[in-house]
């Protein structure tokens, strides 16, 4: 196998279409990355306008991540059915359809369904993409493919930043945030380029033609058995960690700068686009480190690292001076810790519930560490908000640190049918 460097030469000896379905996949995740996130840049205008509680903004992110579980399971489950690349599709125009819905919400009630019927889509999206992804691309190569796929989060995130900047500076608050979702509907363009030039991996099409011919069945419910009932709750466990530590934080921190920090909404815009840009070296470099050092040390050293560095940017009191650059390496770990868990669950499962397995553990995850921006929420009713995301910060990647430790090595697998 030939050693991984850290330079973009990898990407050149991609084939054709390797080349179109990365593209595809990071295009895909770069634009529900957008829309998942559109949604912290509106809770503080939601609180003015509504009058609603920071446990109520919290139990709206919740449901979009509880339902993305849901979602993410689902469309692993129908990906090992219908194919990768039908899913992918499916899961594309539904969150693009209820981003959009959001904009039109009179009420929280309202806003509550439609956020969480976005869910759906948005953890179907990664369940599909991830695992199309991770059959297509090379072994020696997979662990930068798919982390550059985590890494387009980064430029979603960055792109409602840019939107959030413009709507509540050109427009009023009660415009501004329905604007921010209606820009949701951009990622369904993507549908038609999926469909034209993206084909199944042929992994999966061998193992179809086999179940087709009278080959074994593999039921769905195989992962909760040996020999791969100890991946998947490990899996769970670590995504948990990930996932619980990311929303506790990404959810909250734009109300935490300005309210806590009494930013305003151009400093605030400075503030994350410093914390953004350090999310994206994170991913580029856990998606090398990956290839590199393997799967379970990459987990580790960011999650460590993550864990430091959130507990001194929320608990330790800064300077504004000090803050802005603490958010680089905040950005940093907190996101380079989901670089290796695409390649990491697209190895540990056969092809026949590669799609169900990886779907779930991922989204499982999700859909416990959705209870942490909830569970800050409440908590800053009797601490401070900094404080109270430092805790669930701290306890979620304490949890990952544990499951690495537990975890098998799986860099450089070749993927059977």
């Amino acid at each position: 196998m030939k050693k991984a460097g850290w330079g973009p030469a990898w990407y050149l000896e991609l084939g054709r279409g390797e080349r179109r379905t990365f593209k595809a996949c990071v295009a895909g995740w770069a634009l529900d990355g957008m829309d998942v996130q559109l949604y912290s840049f509106v809770i503080p205008a939601l609180i003015g306008l509504w009058g609603i509680s920071r446990g109520q903004a919290g139990q709206l992110a919740t449901a979009a991540l509880l339902m993305s579980s849901v979602g993410g399971w689902g469309a692993g489950w129908l990906a090992d059915r219908i194919g990768r690349v039908r899913t992918l599709q499916i899961s594309i125009a539904w969150f693009a359809i209820f981003t959009f819905l959001s904009g039109f919400a009179q009420n929280f009630e309202q806003l509550f369904v439609a956020r969480g019927l976005m869910g759906l889509g948005f953890g179907g999206e990664w369940a599909a993409g991830a695992v199309l992804l991770g059959e297509t691309i090379r072994a020696q190569h997979r662990g930068k493919a798919l982390g550059s796929m985590q890494a387009g989060w980064a430029v979603g995130w960055g792109l409602a930043a840019g939107f959030s900047f413009v709507f509540f500076t050109l427009l009023p608050p009660e415009w501004a945030w329905r604007a921010m979702f209606f820009v949701g509907i951009a990622p369904a363009a993507l549908i038609f380029f999926v469909r034209r030039l993206v084909q199944e991996p042929a992994v999966y099409l061998q193992a179809r033609e086999a179940r087709a011919n009278g080959g074994p069945k593999t039921s769905a419910w195989s992962i909760f058995k040996p020999p791969l009932l100890r991946v998947t709750l490990l899996g769970g466990l670590l995504g948990t960690g990930a996932q619980g530590g990311y929303a506790a934080v990404t959810t909250w921190l734009p109300t935490y700068l300005r309210s806590e920090r009494h930013l305003s909404i151009l400093d605030t815009s400075g503030y994350l686009a410093v914390l953004i840009g350090g999310s994206f070296c994170g991913y580029m470099t856990g998606a090398y480190l990956a290839d590199i050092v393997g799967r379970r040390y990459t987990f580790l050293i960011f999650a460590v690292g993550a864990m430091v560095i959130v507990l001194t940017y929320t608990l330790i009191p800064f300077g504004n001076t000090a803050m802005l650059f603490l958010g680089a390496p905040l950005g940093f770990f907190a996101s380079g810790v989901f670089s290796a868990q695409g390649p990491f669950f697209t190895e540990q499962f056969p092809t026949a519930v590669r799609g169900v397995g990886q779907g779930f553990t991922y989204n499982v995850g999700r859909a416990l560490g959705a209870l942490f921006p909830a569970l800050v929420g409440a908590l800053s009713a009797t601490m401070p908000l900094g404080r109270a995301i430092g805790v669930f910060a701290g306890v979620a990647y304490a949890t990952m640190v544990v499951a690495a430790l537990l975890l098998p090595e799986t860099r450089g697998k070749q993927l059977q049918p």
